[in-house]
């Protein structure tokens, strides 16, 4: 799999964290991540918040980028954000899989890594 791309500044991530109401938001669209509110170094410091980002991407994968954006604004739509069965597959996915991006550090305290947006 190619590394992803990170986009600071987004305008795209932008939008969302203001639908949101978010502080800082990081977004997967293909096989690029979207941040906003924050940089690429305060991203890939929480190894929590990278492995839900590349949840998204495997999602993206899997589905293709059209399936997937239809199905997970359907998701939306229907249960809202926090519910969506994608992002839920993702916060599952962070506490999982954050072993795999702690580059040989100890994991972080779970307390401190990216709440997102509240449902």
């Amino acid at each position: 799999m190619k590394p992803p791309r990170i986009i600071e500044n987004s305008p795209f991530a932008r939008i969302a964290r203001i639908v949101l109401k978010s502080r800082s938001v990081a977004m997967v669209l293909g096989n690029s991540i979207h941040l906003s509110g924050t940089t690429r170094e305060q991203f890939l410091q929480d190894p929590y918040w990278v492995a839900h980002e590349m949840c998204h991407i495997r999602q993206f994968q899997e589905y293709g980028i059209a399936t997937f954006l239809w199905r997970y604004l359907v998701e939306s739509a229907r249960v809202g954000y926090f519910n969506n069965k994608f992002e839920a597959e993702a916060r599952l996915a962070g506490r999982l899989d954050a072993h795999l991006y702690a580059g040989n550090k100890p994991l972080p305290d779970p307390e401190q890594m990216h709440k997102g947006a509240r449902g």
